[in-house]
């Protein structure tokens, strides 16, 4: 029988009552005393040399009271890039501050602090620069060609890195016995996340150590990257995450900003902050997607798929931001979806561009493999006038031949696919479309349907620690370091509480994003807070329930004489027992 207070019963998101009233506490609303207001000149060429002049005459004008070009960081390390596919790839330099090139439109070159906004941004327009344009490349494709303008003058062919999966020998062998063959060229278009509240930070420090509070997707990550740069320990930064209207990967990574906000409240003693504009994130924060793709499918003539070519150019920007590599390998993976496919061969390439880094972006390398397969076999079933549901029931992987090991080297342990689809037309009234169609073109108006599969590979943002700590007052606080950016959080642990421990979700309190109050947290990324971090509440939950039934057993009777006595006299009164049973159930609802 369902717990009370258990998983999947109704619930009011916690959430929602603060946000709604406008008592929601975001990276703008933070505002300690003294603040000092920080602005970023950035590049307006996509590749130029540049010098900078008159900086005394900037730094003595009213409010101004920093100015950060790159030689005033030198001591600061590059922004790392610790999602390289192996120790073979190069990684290019990426600087806090560019020193003399910039490499994209928006590429950072100086970080002006001012009592006031306006202030700021005066002395970032006021600031000289000598700009000479050098030739620029956009667009993966136009990178590898010969001749193309290099981004960096030591990466031959713009090639950032290469990479291929699979079997070639068996997969041309396949090809070559083919009855059909079927092949598309697809883009996956450069994306920007353009989340509600932009990206933000507020820099203090007090002499010994350093706070950053700022908008994220995992403070642990922020703190040990930006660490790095500054070239600190642990122990000497805090950084705390409020609420955040949105990440959508995007503000998992660290940005040149907060390092330099840190610099500056170090060197000013006051709080520094820093808010991006709108037009500004589409500069500043990394991009999403931006591949291009041939597929080749090859077909029997029984329209069963033989094998999977893939090609896939993948742009990555003007730098290697932080997991921008790993990205695209994530889809390769993924490349043959749902489908019985014997083999398979894929070619990765990474590109330099002249644009903003391309990153993590919602699915991160999955929806493009999704979509190239996909397409592939629409093309295919439209190529062989079979039609799509057909092709894809006679092709998707049977539930007798789970576990299923796919030629990208996936696992998949349990599905039903066509079990699935079929459900899914039935649904949506499948075979009454042609009828609606009818009634829509006699209308004047056009009506379509399709079908996609698609298979997740998600969770491996990990390990994460849940702590689940009973309190005085009877309630339950939870400490985990995963970052809700609007997905509910801290309802949908509550739940996860609820159900072991059987009280209120009102009563559970979720902590998340403060460096100093949980010790550890890889942060959300890669669908993982529920897989992982909420796999770690229920454990977490599991053990504060078996230690509260432990202190209670201890409290009612276990160790030495006394409490042994009390056992004997209370065996004897039959009423007693009734108590402790009502104390059992208080304690299994938080009450220590």
């Amino acid at each position: 029988m369902a717990m009370k207070f258990g998983f999947g019963q109704p619930l009011t998101r916690k959430e929602d009552d603060a946000l709604l009233r406008g008592a929601g506490r975001y990276i703008a609303d933070v505002a300690p005393e003294a603040t000092l207001h920080a602005v970023m000149l950035r590049s307006p060429h996509a590749h130029a040399r540049f010098s900078i002049s008159e900086l005394d005459r900037v730094r003595k004008m009213p409010g101004i009271r920093l100015v950060l070009v790159a030689a005033d960081i030198a001591e600061l390390g590059p922004l790392p890039t610790p999602g390289v596919l192996d120790a073979d790839t190069k990684v290019p330099f990426y600087p806090i501050l560019a020193g003399d090139v910039v490499r994209h439109v928006g590429d950072a070159i100086a970080f002006v602090v001012a009592d006031t906004l306006n202030q700021a941004k005066d002395g970032a327009e006021t600031i000289t620069v000598d700009w000479q344009p050098l030739p620029h490349v956009i667009g993966g494709m136009a990178a590898l060609k010969p001749g193309a303008p290099l981004v960096w003058p030591d990466r031959p062919d713009n090639l950032a890195f290469e990479k291929d999966m699979g079997d070639a020998r068996a997969t041309k062998e396949a090809f070559a016995k083919a009855a059909h063959t079927v092949e598309l060229t697809i883009v996956n278009q450069r994306l920007v996340t353009n989340y509600m509240d932009t990206r933000g930070v507020v820099a203090e420090y007090d002499g010994e150590r350093h706070t950053l509070t700022l908008g994220s997707q995992g403070s642990h990550i922020i703190r040990e990257i930006i660490c790095g740069v500054l070239k600190l320990p642990l122990d000497k930064m805090r950084v705390i995450t409020p609420d955040v209207g949105g990440g959508f990967g995007t503000k998992l990574f660290p940005y040149r900003e907060y390092a330099l906000a840190a610099v500056a409240a170090e060197r000013l003693r006051k709080p520094v902050k820093w808010v991006c504009d709108r037009s500004e994130h589409f500069l500043a924060d990394s991009h999403g997607r931006d591949n291009i793709s041939t597929a080749r499918l090859a077909i029997d003539d029984k329209g069963r798929f033989l094998a999977l070519e893939l090609d896939i150019v993948a742009d990555m920007g003007a730098y290697l931001s932080c997991y921008g590599p790993y990205i695209p390998w994530l889809g390769v993976g993924m490349a043959t979806g749902a489908y019985d496919i014997p083999v398979c061969y894929v070619r990765l390439r990474g590109t330099y561009t002249n644009t903003v880094p391309v990153d993590a972006y919602r699915g991160a390398g999955r929806p493009e493999a999704s979509y190239l397969i996909e397409r592939a076999v629409d093309a295919a079933a439209h190529e062989l006038d079979i039609s799509p549901d057909a092709l894809r029931r006679k092709n998707l992987i049977k539930a007798k031949a789970l576990p299923y090991a796919t030629p990208t080297g996936k696992v998949y342990d349990s599905g039903d696919f066509a079990g699935t689809l079929a459900r899914a037309q039935e649904l949506v009234d499948w075979n009454g479309f042609t009828k609606r169609a009818a009634s829509s073109k006699r209308a004047g108006k056009l009506r379509g349907i399709g079908i996609a599969t698609y298979i997740e590979a998600c969770g491996a943002n990990g390990p994460e620690t849940a702590v689940v700590r009973l309190d005085p007052d009877g309630g339950v606080t939870v400490l985990i370091g995963s970052q809700s950016t609007g997905q509910g959080h801290a309802t949908s642990y509550a739940q996860l509480v609820a159900e072991r421990l059987d009280l209120p979700p009102d009563r559970v309190r979720v902590v998340q994003g403060d460096t100093d109050a949980i010790a550890t947290g890889a942060g959300t990324g890669g669908s993982s807070s529920i897989p992982v971090g909420g796999v770690s509440v229920d454990r977490a939950s599991k053990d504060a329930g078996r230690a509260a039934q432990g202190n209670r057993r201890r409290c009612l009777g276990g160790g030495g004489r006394r409490s042994g006595d009390r056992r004997r006299r209370h065996s004897r009164r039959r009423h007693r027992p009734r108590h402790y049973i009502r104390r059992s159930r208080r304690a299994s609802a938080g009450e220590p």
